[in-house]
């Protein structure tokens, strides 16, 4: 089978994540991975970007199918389930508004500038080494916000490659719902 050049983009989720682990501002970077699916989704072209793109599904299969890493069990049937999947969404929804509410706290002044990243929303891991000035605090605190987030999603699907199929994150993954609700919202609206 003939590789793409989208064949390997697993290398982004390693280069982001390597990258942030340095210099949290490379954070910033991470809203191509959120806004892409979405823009795909909106312009027609459906979940192009989860079949095909997603680098992060694409380092599952690589840790999962390659390196063998899986248990390539049949995820939980609740994971399949609308109101898991919704559910999921608007609890990862809840979480980017209190990341943007904290991030706009610390630019009016009124909550100072918090270096570290929270692990799974409610773990927080010392980060300051990666922190090295020269911004706005808002800007370095979305870094970090943003950073635990991608941080907590790619945690969550290492633990579901581990445990069940390579890609089982994909099932109840947040973008993906995402571009499957627009995905259906056009075609009713067609």
């Amino acid at each position: 089978m003939k590789k793409h050049w989208y064949d390997y983009l697993w290398i982004v989720s390693i280069v982001y994540l390597t990258l942030g682990f340095f210099n949290i501002l490379c954070a910033w970077i991470g809203l191509i991975f959120f806004f892409l699916p979405l823009l795909i989704a909106i312009f027609g072209g459906g979940k192009l970007y989860c079949n095909l793109f997603c680098d992060r599904g694409q380092l599952l299969s690589l840790l999962g199918k390659k390196l063998k890493l899986s248990a390539n069990r049949r995820p939980p049937v609740f994971l399949h389930k609308k109101w898991f999947r919704y559910g999921f969404l608007a609890f990862f929804m809840v979480m980017f508004g209190q990341m943007l509410w904290i991030t706009y706290l610390v630019g009016a002044g009124q909550r100072p500038l918090s270096q570290h990243v929270k692990l799974l929303w409610s773990i927080k891991l010392p980060w300051q080494w990666a922190y090295h000035g020269g911004v706005s605090p808002w800007v370095a605190q979305f870094s970090f916000g943003f950073y635990s987030i991608m941080l907590t999603s790619t945690l969550l699907g290492i633990i579901t490659m581990i445990l069940f199929r390579p890609r089982s994150w994909c099932v109840y993954c947040p973008m993906g719902t995402m571009t499957q609700l627009i995905s259906r919202a056009r075609s009713r609206s067609e």
